[in-house]
């Protein structure tokens, strides 16, 4: 069975706590107030306690703040490796189905977005994730 999101996470978040632990002597409150992101939003992190996608910005501030490569924490989550800032110009379709992916993955992680819009995004992928696909002519 396949590791869930939360898991990976949990288990990238506590990996980044040691070490910070080791390399630098912080506690988790050293962690909180060094990375912007509060000692309670760690703990949840750290027990994969989540059900949408934790807010990205707080996991890059996380990252840059410990010098961890961010691609490695949207690995974790399983999302696209670090560029969600904006669309990759130059590419084609593959630049719009880039662009596409970014925003959902905006909206799921956005707190102004009503819970009921992303469990409708949710079924959504869900469905377009397990239906066969058609065999090219």
């Amino acid at each position: 069975m396949p590791e869930t999101p939360q898991a990976a996470f949990a288990r990238f978040i506590r990996r980044a706590i040691d070490d910070a632990r080791s390399d630098r002597g912080w506690t988790v409150t050293d962690l909180a107030t060094h990375t912007g992101v509060g000692r309670s939003t760690v703990f949840r992190w750290l027990a994969g306690d989540w059900q949408d996608y934790p807010e990205l910005a707080k996991v890059r501030g996380f990252c840059a703040a410990l010098g961890v490569p961010v691609a490695a924490a949207f690995r974790a989550l399983g999302l696209p490796d670090g560029d969600t800032a904006g669309p990759r110009a130059g590419r084609g379709a593959g630049a719009r189905v880039d662009e596409d992916i970014r925003i959902i993955l905006s909206r799921l992680a956005d707190p102004r977005v009503a819970a009921e819009d992303k469990k409708d995004i949710r079924e959504m992928l869900h469905y377009l994730a397990r239906r066969p696909t058609r065999r090219a002519s």
